[in-house]
């Protein structure tokens, strides 16, 4: 978590991002912003000029202007100049925050289905963890980038969103542990644009709609604000529910009460 003058220049930052209104402006933001966040992160000297404090920002901002003048569109060439300007913490802040905001535009990019998207990003989630060859093959940094986004379009183009497919490959390089790492984190940006939070919902059967809507409510309720919810079916559960949201976890499944009951007759 940034802390600081990085966490205040995020903010501001992405208070830019969401005033994007275009959605194709805000899709080719965000991929924009993403190769730019690997150029920094992966050029030690260009980070290092980037973010060092006791440069003027004008100049700073025109060596970026200068490196990136003909790659970048102007809007993506004016926020990266905006953010170089600021003062960061650390000198990772500026390549981890650029990655951030390159999630928020593409999220943004889908406009009133960011719940769509996240729904996508949970799926895509489920069938890696349905499919360790395929999670393997996809986290293999021995696998040039290429490669490996051309399986994820092979699997995934047409089938979903652009967005979903956008940022899926955006987690072959990004700076999250793994590619699950990257789809959780993305289906909280996709949340926290539509004003929700996530609540995975862990059950032995599928919730009925009146059921899943009683849920749903009784959480948003309880958190103050919108919860979008995913659903994982586990038979083992045997019966209940798990909801894990954030930090909290709401365990009242049969198994728990199981374990409970056989930890107070052991104690």
């Amino acid at each position: 978590m940034m802390r600081g003058a990085s966490a205040e220049a995020l903010a501001a930052l992405t208070e830019e991002v969401r005033s994007v209104r275009a959605l194709a402006d805000a899709a080719t933001l965000g991929e924009e912003l993403f190769a730019v966040a690997v150029l920094v992160r992966n050029d030690p000297a260009l980070r290092r000029v980037a973010t060092d404090a006791s440069l003027p920002a004008e100049v700073k901002q025109g060596v970026v202007r200068d490196l990136l003048g003909s790659q970048v569109g102007e809007a993506t060439l004016d926020l990266v100049a905006d953010a170089v300007g600021r003062r960061w913490t650390a000198q990772r802040d500026l390549a981890d925050s650029l990655e951030r905001l390159s999630e928020v535009a593409i999220v943004r990019s889908v406009g009133a289905k960011a719940g769509e998207l996240a729904d996508e990003l949970f799926g895509v989630a489920q069938t890696l963890q349905a499919n360790p060859e395929l999670r393997d093959a996809l986290g293999n940094r021995s696998r040039s980038r290429a490669d490996r986004a051309q399986l994820v379009g092979t699997i995934l183009d047409g089938k979903v969103l652009p967005a979903t497919v956008a940022l899926t490959r955006q987690a072959l390089e990004g700076t999250y542990r793994t590619v699950p790492a990257a789809l959780a984190v993305y289906r909280e940006v996709a949340a926290e644009v539509a004003g929700e939070q996530v609540a995975t919902v862990r059950v032995s059967e599928p919730l009925r709609a009146e059921d899943r809507t009683r849920l749903q409510q009784a959480l948003s309720r309880q958190y103050g604000h919108d919860v979008h919810l995913n659903e994982v079916v586990d038979p083992s559960l045997l019966g209940g529910v798990r909801v894990e949201i954030g930090n909290d976890v709401i365990d009242g499944t049969v198994v728990n009460r199981v374990d409970e009951a056989r930890r107070r007759l052991v104690g």
